[in-house]
């Protein structure tokens, strides 16, 4: 397979849904704020933020991974195709015509703060772009992967904020195994550096990372042909697909971002008995960086009514990518449950979710 003809595999979503609201409230914006961090001080940073929707539905926000970024879908602000695409548009649960959806890009993504970020950060930046756009709750909070993780933190942080989360293939801490994995994609980034060839090592980092994303069965299916001699080594199947992965993550992605990010996946830990708001997670079997065991074990914990839904599927952990239709009833059944009423009482952060001595017990296993 050449470079050419690999370069589909990579492309999740290229055509645009033109069945997104075309006159849908569409905008863009970037606040400026001072955002207290738990591990790098007070930073002034920008939160860039797009939002889509009528001013009054119910506000839902929206994360994906640490490559998600701003742009969900289509919308009237920007007509090309967002990280969500296929999960987004009239009819579907994530219907821009009955919910405003908002989202932003991460804090760090753009490769401008070189500190150590924790999933708590991100969710008291999203708590700051509330503020500025006089939003006082959300109707939901809907995290895929990294975007779990911070969902969690958000519920935990800003309890008064939010009726019902949403978390598919993230759990309260980070599995092992699968920071072992990450740790190795960063030692890949810093030999690049060290070698005055940050790009390839970012991109080596990213097909590393497309093998934790994706499953072997898959693997085995689109890649099954003999290994050839090419220009006089051994060359797989799937290099092509790989290395396309790689350089195109390269063109949008610096090393300061992929770092920090990574290693914010790895810093995350949330009290589950801090979660008081109604939770329902989704859980792949052939995911290995966000177990079912390890959904399955917050499920319990979660101080409120939650659910769990698993599902089988050879993508792995890109399943909340590419199993669409699965996703969307999952999507559709959450967002349509009955609700607990809104809180009246002022937001405010959690104190049960900051005191260091809980999040030690939790990060520790006590």
């Amino acid at each position: 397979m050449s470079l050419a003809e690999s370069a589909a595999y990579c492309t999740e979503s290229t055509s645009l849904r033109f069945d997104i609201p075309a006159l849908a409230d569409a905008r863009r914006a970037e606040f400026e704020v001072e955002l207290p961090m738990r591990y790098a001080g007070t930073r002034r940073v920008s939160l860039k933020v797009e939002w889509s929707g009528p001013r009054n539905a119910p506000a839902v926000w929206v994360a994906g991974g640490i490559s998600a970024n701003r742009h969900l879908a289509a919308n009237a602000a920007d007509p090309q195709a967002g990280w969500w695409q296929d999960a987004i548009g009239y009819g579907q649960a994530l219907d821009p015509s009955r919910y405003r959806l908002l989202a932003f890009d991460w804090v760090g993504s753009d490769g401008s703060l070189d500190a150590a970020i924790n999933t708590a950060d991100q969710a008291d930046a999203i708590a700051l772009v509330l503020d500025q756009l006089g939003i006082g709750c959300l109707h939901a909070f809907v995290g895929a992967s990294y975007g779990a993780m911070v969902g969690l933190a958000f519920a935990a942080r800003h309890p008064q904020r939010l009726r019902r989360l949403v978390a598919l293939s993230g759990a309260h801490r980070p599995h092992p195994y699968a920071s072992a994995f990450r740790a190795l994609q960063r030692q890949v980034v810093a030999l690049g550096q060290l070698q005055c060839d940050s790009s390839h090592g970012l991109s080596l980092a990213r097909q590393l990372a497309m093998l934790s994303y994706r499953t072997p069965e898959e693997f085995a299916e689109r890649f099954d042909a003999p290994v050839a001699i090419d220009g006089g080594r051994a060359r797989c199947a799937s290099e092509d697909y790989l290395a396309v992965c790689g350089s195109r993550y390269v063109e949008r992605w610096t090393p300061t971002a992929f770092l920090r990010l990574s290693e914010s996946i790895d810093l995350h830990c949330v009290d589950p008995t801090a979660v008081t708001v109604p939770t329902d997670l989704f859980a792949v079997e052939q995911d290995w960086l966000a177990p079912p065991s390890e959904l399955e074990a917050l499920a319990v914990a979660i101080n409120a009514p939650t659910s769990l839904r698993r599902i089988d599927s050879r993508y792995g952990h890109d399943a909340f990518l590419k199993e669409v239709t699965a996703v969307d009833a999952f999507l559709r059944d959450a967002l349509c449950t009955p609700l607990a009423p809104i809180s009246l009482a002022p937001a405010a952060i959690n104190p049960a979710a900051t005191a260091p001595a809980s999040i030690a017990q939790v990060c520790s296993g006590v």
